[in-house]
């Protein structure tokens, strides 16, 4: 399936067979999710993929009890962490800048910490949008079905992970076989939103 086909046949699905997601897919969406471009390539995004019935009752719960979370076979929670990012540089500097990787990861970090510190959160949880995209288009490839979600309480959701207050968390994805054909996707004709200049 090619990302036009993907993107052209994803549907917004909240009703799912029982039909498990083998833990080799999960890697692979995960894998391929992983692949989202980030600026400086600082990849900031945290995910928690939740299986487990107790886990999803909970987040659930966490999420104003939207159904498709204990529905789907398995729930994306897309964390960022920009403290873990800043405290870590080096790890994701390309190796190609060879001896000056640690002057590259400086000048990162200094520009990084100019930020004030809404913005920078605000920028560590956009590119967890990206991720998100590329999740979703990678499970519409390999058979799976979707429901991207911002409905959620962040405090319980962080709570529940343990993951402290400067994470911010750009989206929950649930997913698994449709049950339902959902409806076909309705979107802005090109002139709505576009302009060649």
């Amino acid at each position: 399936m090619t990302v036009k086909e993907a993107a052209t046949a994803r549907r917004s699905i909240r009703k799912y067979t029982d039909a498990p997601i083998p833990e080799a897919d999960i890697q692979e969406m995960l894998r391929v999710a992983g692949l989202a471009p980030s600026p400086w390539n600082l990849q900031p995004w945290r995910v928690k993929v939740v299986v487990s019935p107790e886990m999803k009752e909970k987040l659930m719960a966490a999420a104003y009890g939207q159904p498709q979370v204990g529905a789907a076979q398995a729930v994306f929670v897309i964390g960022n962490d920009m403290n873990d990012v800043l405290a870590n540089v080096e790890e994701t500097v390309h190796p190609g800048y060879g001896d000056q990787i640690p002057e590259v990861a400086q000048n990162v970090k200094e520009t990084m910490e100019k930020m004030s510190e809404g913005d920078l959160q605000w920028w560590g949880k956009s590119q967890g949008y990206t991720f998100m995209a590329f999740l979703l288009l990678q499970a519409q490839a390999m058979g799976y079905s979707t429901s991207a979600m911002l409905g959620f309480d962040p405090v319980e959701v962080r709570k529940l992970f343990g993951w402290g207050d400067h994470v911010q968390i750009s989206a929950i994805v649930a997913m698994g076989v449709a049950d339902e054909d959902g409806f076909p996707t309705h979107r802005h004709p090109l002139e709505r939103f576009t302009e060649i200049v």
